[in-house]
């Protein structure tokens, strides 16, 4: 009970240091940093080539992923191993790049011989060490004894931590929460300034279930001869039998290509309630639904999904700007999405 009772209390304990460590760069990023920030992400966005994240170890790890997450919302980005780079790599770095360097010290040897080249290649440097830059007076860097990589950066930002969540104070861990944080901050500020929007994240994301949830209509719709489709003379024994043949539960009625209304078997059975069998002699335009919900092809498949809740239909006709049928999104459909 008592180790329990001790995995338990070590646990919240770390979350908690990495939370207030959080807390503390927050607290730079709306003070004394922000300047600093401004400018590392006035030189992300001015960008003509990519952004060459580099890292090694635990930093490298978090490189990694903030050169994922950069490329994700709309900042062309890779990683760069800076070990790698010494053996063939370095010919990833071209000029036009600005380099993302992750080092907790400041001082990791790899990267640092990597900056003769960024500086030959006129390669701007954002550095991320855990360097106390910024503690007190706003934009001014307070300590005399920079590392070497903020030395030598354009920008240099700060990361640093008043401990570790380790016990031992060795494992990175609070430095590491920072470090990623920093990074997914400035791909966020970055997003927002390119105007990142969600039909851009949606081209990024076509694989997964992120990417069947933001799945375009047009990418599932009904097209061509699976769509079911009258004139408005059809007779409804006509119109019966398309329904069933396309088997969507719905039939559109079209003069040309344009639409002009819809009749659902729910519509049907309604109308065979009230008439009996005097419905079979009537046609498509004394039957259908006018002015039917519709939806464009370039919506999101989640937006149909909530058209047909809210409606509760189970099938929408999906129409360009001028009216014209362009094909049927069925609720079935959208059940590959994992939406419903």
């Amino acid at each position: 009970m008592k180790s329990t009772a001790r995995a338990k209390s070590t646990g919240e304990n770390v979350v908690r240091i990495e939370a207030e460590a959080l807390l503390a760069l927050a607290d730079r990023l709306a003070g004394p940093m922000a300047q600093a920030f401004r400018g590392a992400v006035d030189l992300l966005y001015a960008c003509h080539g990519r952004v060459v994240v580099t890292g090694l170890g635990k930093s490298g790890l978090v490189a990694r992923k903030v050169a994922a997450t950069l490329s994700s919302t709309g900042t062309p980005a890779l990683f760069l191993h800076p070990a790698e780079a010494l053996h063939g790599d370095l010919g990833m770095l071209v000029r036009g790049d600005v380099v993302l360097g992750l080092s907790a010290s400041g001082e990791t040897e790899e990267i640092l011989q990597l900056l003769a080249t960024m500086k030959r290649l006129q390669i701007p440097v954002i550095s991320v060490t855990c360097d106390r830059l910024y503690s007190g007076g706003v934009g001014a860097i307070e300590n005399p004894k920079l590392s070497t990589l903020a030395s030598a950066a354009d920008v240099a930002l700060d990361c640093s931590v008043d401990k570790e969540a380790c016990s031992l104070g060795l494992a990175p861990t609070a430095s590491t929460t920072t470090m990623l944080a920093l990074g997914d901050a400035l791909a966020m500020a970055l997003a927002e300034r390119r105007g990142f929007k969600e039909e851009d994240f949606a081209n990024l994301h076509p694989g997964g279930k992120l990417g069947k949830r933001l799945a375009r209509v047009e990418n599932l719709m009904h097209t061509g001869d699976a769509v079911p489709r009258v004139a408005p003379a059809t007779k409804m024994p006509q119109v019966i039998y398309e329904m069933s043949r396309k088997k969507l539960g719905v039939s559109t009625v079209v003069e040309g290509e344009r639409l002009l209304g819809v009749i659902s078997d729910g519509d049907l059975r309604r109308l065979l309630e009230r008439r009996g069998k005097d419905v079979l002699d009537l046609t498509a335009a004394d039957c259908m639904t006018t002015n039917p919900t519709v939806i464009a092809p370039q919506q999101f498949a989640a937006t149909a999904l909530a058209l047909m809740e809210e409606r509760k239909i189970t099938s929408l006709p999906v129409v360009n700007a001028r009216g014209e049928l362009q094909g049927i999104i069925h609720l079935h459909d959208l059940w590959e999405t994992q939406m419903v």
